[in-house]
C-alpha cells in the first residue's frame, strides 16, 4: 500500500474521532445546560392574583401576566457539585420577569460553578401582596424538601434577586420560618423600601397597589424588618442607578450591620439598572468574580 496514501487513511480515522469526541462532549454540556420545569404548586394554590389573561411572553425572554409559577432546576455536573444551591428571583418591577438576563442566564452560571441554581418563575402580585411571597417560600420548601435528591446541602441553600426580584428575595429573608428561611442572600440593585422617597414607584404600584396604608407600606420596606436572624448578605448596586436608587441597598447594609449580620455591600461608579448578566456591564467579570470570593470566605462553597 501506498505510504502517502496511508497515511491520509490514518489521518482521516483520527479526524472521525475526534469529531465524534466533540459531538459528544457538545451533547454532554448541552444536557447539562437544559433546566427541568417543575410545577411549584401541586393542586390548588393558596392565594390569587386576579389575573386571568394568557401569560405573554417578548424579546429579551421577558414574561407577562404570569399566573402559573414554576421552577427551573439547573443542576451541576457531579464532580463540580458543592453542595450549595441558591433560588433565583429575576426582576422586572413586579409587573413582568426578565427570565433570560436575571434568570437563566446567571443560573447556567452559577451551576458551571457547582451550584444548584433554581430559577422561579413566580405570579405576578396585581396588587396581592401576598402572592410573590408565597410563591418564594414554597420554592424554597421544595429545594429543602430535595435537597438529598439534588445533592444539596441543607444549610447551604441562599436566594438571589434582582431589581423587584431583589426585593422579593429581600422579603423571603426577613419575612420568613424555620422552614423557609435561605441561609444566605444575594441582592443585585434591588428594590428595598416601599417609602415613596427612594423606593422604585412601579415595583411598589405593582405589589401593594394604587394606594397602600402606611402599615402595609412598613411591612414591605424591608430595611424595617431586619433582625439578628437575617441572612449574611451580598448587595450589589451601581451608583448611577436612576430607576432604583442605591440608598436601598446602603439602607438595607446598615441595618444588616445594626443587627450584627454579616454582609458585604459593593457600588460600582457606573452601570446603570438591569445590567443582570450582561457581559457589556463593565464590571462583569469583577462582580462575578466579588460573588465566587464571598460565598468561599463565608463558608457556602470551599476555596
Amino acid at each position: 500500500m501506498d505510504m502517502e496514501y496511508l497515511q491520509r487513511y490514518l489521518n482521516l480515522i483520527v479526524m472521525k474521532k475526534i469529531y465524534l469526541l466533540l459531538v459528544l462532549l457538545a451533547a454532554v454540556s448541552g444536557a447539562a445546560q437544559t433546566p427541568k420545569e417543575l410545577r411549584l404548586w401541586n393542586g390548588d394554590m393558596p392565594n390569587n392574583n386576579g389575573i386571568n389573561t394568557s401569560e405573554t411572553s417578548a424579546d429579551g425572554g421577558r414574561v407577562g401576566n404570569v399566573s402559573e409559577p414554576t421552577i427551573f432546576l439547573y443542576e451541576p455536573d457531579k464532580t463540580k457539585n458543592t453542595g450549595a444551591a441558591i433560588l433565583i428571583c429575576p426582576g422586572g418591577g413586579y409587573s413582568r420577569l426578565s427570565m433570560d438576563n436575571e434568570g437563566h442566564k446567571i443560573a447556567k452560571w452559577f451551576a458551571a460553578n457547582g451550584i444548584t441554581a433554581v430559577v422561579l418563575k413566580y405570579r405576578m402580585p396585581n396588587g396581592h401582596h401576598e402572592v410573590p411571597i408565597t410563591d418564594a417560600k414554597q420554592a424554597m420548601r421544595l429545594i429543602r424538601a430535595s435537597a438529598a435528591e439534588w445533592g444539596i446541602d441543607q444549610g447551604k441553600i441562599g436566594v438571589a434577586g434582582f431589581s423587584a426580584g431583589g426585593h422579593l428575595a429581600s422579603t423571603l429573608s426577613t419575612h420568613f420560618d424555620a422552614e423557609t428561611r435561605p441561609d444566605f442572600s444575594i441582592l443585585f440593585y434591588p428594590v428595598i423600601t416601599m417609602d415613596e422617597t427612594f423606593t422604585h414607584g412601579g415595583s411598589r404600584k405593582g405589589l401593594l397597589g394604587e394606594n397602600p396604608n402606611a402599615e402595609l407600606v412598613d411591612l414591605y420596606s424591608n430595611e424595617k424588618q431586619i433582625s439578628a436572624k437575617t441572612p449574611p448578605t451580598l448587595l450589589l448596586h451601581s451608583d448611577d442607578d436612576t430607576a432604583v436608587p442605591s440608598r436601598n441597598s446602603v439602607e438595607y447594609y446598615t441595618a444588616l450591620k445594626n443587627n450584627k449580620v454579616a454582609a458585604a455591600l459593593y457600588i460600582f461608579p457606573v452601570g446603570g439598572h438591569g445590567w443582570g448578566f450582561n457581559e457589556n456591564f463593565r464590571y462583569h467579570n469583577e462582580w462575578k468574580n466579588l460573588l465566587i470570593k464571598w460565598l468561599e470566605d463565608n463558608k457556602f462553597i470551599s476555596k
